[in-house]
């Protein structure tokens, strides 16, 4: 529209340049209904006549239109989508790090928790290796003590039942010369007593 405005300025004033003289509205009006009464005009960008204005103008919109993008908005795009591009680039290599890392410590916490599984299979398997010998040392001494005791009481019984058996020997004379005195009347020396309670002790046996 600038240039259509101007364009049409600069017809007008060359018109005046010239020396002629503007028509006025009224003189064109008679113009336009001396040719047969319809008014006959041309939109500016299609003068003809002005063409050659609006081509000069559109040349130097466009070379100003081109320089300033060129020197100032496409240098800053440039810069712009390159810095995202960097960016970009950057924010991949480091999930790509970061990946890795996390990776690698993935890694590590499984070799390190079959390492611990082994570990605590050792030791609990060790744990029972001693505990199984600690329980057969201790049932070792516990039956050898056992043991001793059995033999001991053993041999206690043997005494108190030799000690039972002498007591009962003199009890047995002793009633037994008793007996014979009480029914004959009369005293038998030992020797007898003791011959008859050994044949006794003999026969029951």
């Amino acid at each position: 529209m600038i240039f259509i405005s101007s364009a049409y300025a600069q017809s007008g004033e060359g018109a005046d340049a010239h020396g002629e003289a503007q028509p006025h509205a009224d003189e064109l009006h008679e113009g336009v209904e001396a040719h047969g009464g319809e008014e006959h005009g041309t939109f500016p960008p299609f003068d003809t006549a002005t063409w050659g204005s609006q081509i000069i103008w559109l040349a130097i919109t466009f070379g100003a239109l081109y320089y300033v993008m060129s020197r100032v908005a496409l240098p800053r795009v440039g810069a712009i989508l390159e810095n995202r591009s960097n960016r970009i680039a950057g924010d991949v290599t480091a999930a790509g790090r970061m990946k890795d890392e996390t990776d690698a410590a993935i890694a590590a916490y499984e070799q390190a928790l079959a390492e611990a599984r082994q570990n605590a299979h050792a030791i609990a398997q060790k744990a029972r290796d001693e505990t199984k010998a600690e329980i057969d040392a201790d049932r070792g001494r516990t039956e050898a003590e056992l043991q001793k005791k059995l033999e001991a009481a053993e041999a206690r019984i043997d005494e108190v039942k030799t000690q039972a058996l002498a007591g009962v020997d003199t009890i047995a004379r002793d009633a037994t010369a008793a007996m014979v005195e009480t029914l004959v009347g009369g005293k038998v020396s030992e020797g007898e007593v003791a011959a008859a309670v050994d044949a006794a002790m003999a026969e029951r046996t």
